[in-house]
Order: structure tokens, then sequence, then C-alpha cells
């Protein structure tokens, strides 16, 4: 990657991170909205863990992760946002006809999502320990190597969204459709062993459960990195999984519709 590329990713990342400082009041919400609510659902948690015989849980042990998880998911909007907004501007075709290829749009508009992704996690994990006395019984740095992945899985749904979607109507429809699914299968929302026999087979097919396995294995269980391998691997698949959907369905030729 020469200069001249860099250059042009580093321009659009200064853009997003422009806009961003702007007007950060919906970066505020979706930080402060899962605080709140894990405040609410702490008590709910901490029978559910303690009818599962973790005796000394306070609930922030499924609280903290489970809507750090399913909020995080909800930054797939902000992805399809920052692409679609170029068509709202009518600024699209320009880019088109810039020296910037598709590489380098989809990277220059995967960079702010990803890093507000991280800081998210950081704030989450660090509030939960701070506010509802979560306690990591294992490793913080597994706690980043399960964080890490599931902040790019995250992204790239967005950008795949993107790829697919006519419109950012049909994009925000099933990004929170899809945030939403992911919570209720991969166990943000309740304890894996109190979903429904029926939902329980198809829980691994959703990166939200690998993340929960993840987190819940240091959390709960004292494990460090090599006990997360796995679920990071898995959430590592996905992300790959996704980049191959855009790659082959992202073209710069196509029209979107930006609010219809």
């Amino acid at each position: 990657m020469g200069d001249g590329s860099l250059g042009r990713i580093a321009a659009l990342v200064r853009q997003d991170c422009r806009l961003l400082v702007r007007d950060p009041a919906p970066l505020i919400i979706r930080t402060v909205m899962p605080l709140l609510i894990m405040s609410f659902m702490q008590p709910l948690f901490r029978a559910a863990l303690r009818a599962d015989d973790v005796r000394d849980a306070n609930g922030a042990e499924q609280s903290v992760p489970g809507m750090a998880v399913m909020f995080l998911f909800f930054l797939v909007n902000v992805v399809g946002f920052a692409m679609f907004r170029e068509h709202g501007w009518n600024t699209w075709d320009r880019l088109r006809v810039s020296p910037a290829r598709p590489f380098e749009l989809v990277t220059g508009r995967l960079v702010v999502p990803l890093v507000v992704a991280l800081v998210q996690l950081t704030v989450f994990f660090g509030a939960g320990g701070t506010l509802f006395g979560l306690r990591v019984r294992g490793s913080y740095l597994a706690l980043a190597v399960v964080g890490v992945p599931l902040a790019a899985c995250v992204v790239m749904v967005g950008m795949a969204l993107v790829a697919l979607c006519r419109s950012i109507a049909q994009l925000s429809v099933i990004a929170n459709l899809l945030a939403l699914l992911f919570a209720g299968l991969g166990g943000a929302l309740t304890p894996q062993s109190v979903l429904p026999d029926w939902v329980r087979p198809l829980a691994p097919g959703v990166p939200s459960y690998w993340a929960m396995r993840g987190f819940s294995t240091v959390i709960l269980d004292g494990g460090g990195v090599g006990a997360v391998l796995l679920p990071a691997g898995v959430l590592c698949a996905f992300t790959a999984g996704f980049t191959v959907l855009t790659l082959v369905f992202f073209r710069t030729g196509h029209r979107k519709l930006s609010w219809s």
C-alpha cells in the first residue's frame, strides 16, 4: 500500500472524525443507554446465575457483557450511515471519479466505527467494574482477545449490509433486527441455560454466541488467553465471511437511496 493510498484512506478517516466530533450525541446515547439498562437487568441476571449455581454472582457477570454485545451490534447502523450519507450529499460520484479505489473507500469508512466499537467495549467493562461490581476472574488480555475480533465483526456486518442493501431504510431495519436476533440467540439477553431447547442448537450460528462464550469464560471461569482462542477464532471466521460478502457484492457504481 503506497503513500498515496494511505493518504486517501487517512482523508476519509479525518472526515469521519470531524463529523463525529461535530455531533457526538448519538455516540454518547449509544454508550449511556446500555449502562442504564445494565442497572435494571442486573437483579434479574443475579437470580438467573445463582440458579445456575454461581452462588457469589451479583448479576454484572451477565448484564455487562450481554448489554455490551447487544448494543455493539447497533453500531452496524453507524457503518451504514457513513456510506449512505455520501449518496444523500450527492458526493458519491465525486468519490468514484477520485483516485480512491474501492478498497480504499471501504477501508477508510471502517476505521472510525472500529475505534468507536473498541472504545465502547472498554467503557462498558470499565463502568461494569466501577458501577456494578463486575469481577473479572480471568485475564483482561483475554477479554481483549475476544473484544477485538468482535468489534471487527460488527463493522464488517455493517459493510456487508451496505453492499447488499439498496437504501438506508432497508439497512436500518435489517441491522436492528439482526442486533436483536443476535442478542436473543447469543445469550446476551438471557443466559444460555434458560433459552428454549429449540433455540440452543441455533445459537452457535451467530457471532454474539461466541462473544458471550468468550467473555463468560474469562469473567466466570477465570480463563486466560488460551481458553478463548476458539471463540476468538470463530469471530475472526465470521469477520472473514462478512468481508467476502462485501468484496463480492460491493460495487462503487451501485446507486443507493439515502433515506428511502
